[in-house]
């Protein structure tokens, strides 16, 4: 038998003469790992503060291709009757916002619930050659999609992208079989909602500047600091810790990365389109007062008189459900062909909350496939 000592052999650490020797180990391995935890966090700020971009969840086609906007494809096949669109908000943020995540997304909800053929409006960031462009112009290639799928369609409004298909059912009433409002700001001046009063409070001047610092177009970045500002702890501070605390938990990453995939990767807007928004809808409320004017006419909500669907979330501090359930009074629809939801949850929830995907789009679904 080798007497030779075994070079793996540890000495005994219960040994008090090797504690400091265990000590100075422990402290070398402890800052091993907390320098590779420290570098692990950082490359994942990067990723997900724009580091990985947006894109839709679902298979789809592209029907047509237009200078603002995609018109995407979901239709099931052998899809019949009414087509459905969908028209995503153009308010800074892509289209995923319909789109979010396999098994969460309000495009595959719809699709599941028998609605189809089914359409999405992928909106376009603006170029410098788009600075100028206007609402009209976007109403335009709104209408462009509608008559490519017949000239009749059931519309779908989340967000911003509400006013502007209220804005086209009222110009064309007959084009639009039912309207569904999801968290859509059509009396802009209701309710008290934060973003109502920093328009009113904040000058013109201040969002021209905004454009004019953006070359003619309203950046992105300039509107995603603006959101983060309405809740400045939470974005500035609390995510950070959360992300920290969490960097092992590849559950909770794989969620994080799905939703900053989509949140801090924001459109550029036309300057010109921008500014109409903040002064026509936003600050003098045209729309509700039936004085915007839209394709060359004073557009009168009270001329919509399709089935309407609204949906608002109890909690939405973007858009109050006061905003969205004005239109129960400011539309022309018959009160019994009028139905109205609020839902737990804020703004973002409406879209891509599994709770309200779950619970309250199959409804809307069903409610849809009754105009066919």
């Amino acid at each position: 038998m080798s007497d030779s000592p075994d070079s793996s052999a540890k000495p005994h650490l219960n040994v008090p003469f090797f504690w400091p020797m265990q000590l100075a180990a422990d402290m070398a391995e402890q800052g091993i790992e907390l320098a590779a935890r420290n570098v692990k966090f950082l490359d994942e700020e990067v990723r997900l503060h724009g580091g990985i971009k947006p894109s839709l969840a679902t298979a789809h086609t592209v029907r047509l291709k237009l200078r603002t906007l995609d018109l995407c494809d979901y239709s099931a096949s052998g899809a019949e009757g009414v087509p459905t669109l969908v028209n995503a908000p153009y308010a800074g943020h892509t289209s995923m916002i319909a789109d979010y995540h396999e098994g969460q997304s309000l495009m595959q909800t719809l699709k599941q619930a028998g609605v189809g053929p089914l359409f999405l409006t992928d909106w376009h960031s603006a170029t410098l050659d788009m600075k100028d462009l206007e609402v009209d112009q976007y109403l335009g290639d709104f209408l462009a999609c509608i008559d490519d799928l017949g000239g009749r369609v059931n519309l779908v409004g989340l967000c911003q992208g509400g006013w502007m298909a209220a804005m086209l059912a009222a110009r064309f009433p007959d084009k639009v079989a039912s309207l569904v409002l999801a968290g859509s700001p059509i009396d802009t001046h209701a309710g008290h909602g934060p973003l109502l009063k920093m328009v009113k409070q904040t000058p013109m001047s201040f969002y021209e500047e905004l454009v004019a610092s953006g070359g003619g177009l309203m950046l992105g970045k300039y509107m995603l600091a603006g959101w983060k500002n309405m809740h400045p702890e939470q974005h500035y501070v609390q995510e950070h810790i959360d992300l920290y605390e969490h960097i092992d938990d590849p559950v909770w990453l794989s969620k994080t990365e799905a939703f900053e995939r989509w949140y801090e990767n924001p459109l550029n807007l036309p300057g010109r389109w921008y500014l109409q928004v903040i002064d026509q809808l936003f600050r003098r409320n045209l729309l509700a007062k039936g004085q915007f004017v839209g394709l060359g006419r004073a557009l009168h909500l009270k001329d919509i008189t399709c089935p309407l669907y609204l949906l608002a979330g109890e909690s939405d501090d973007i858009t109050p459900h006061e905003q969205v359930f004005a239109a129960r009074h400011l539309c022309g629809t018959p009160a019994d062909q009028i139905e109205q939801r609020i839902v737990p949850g804020g703004h973002v929830g409406l879209f891509m909350g599994r709770r309200t995907l779950d619970e309250a789009w199959p409804e809307i679904g069903a409610w849809i496939k009754r105009w066919r």
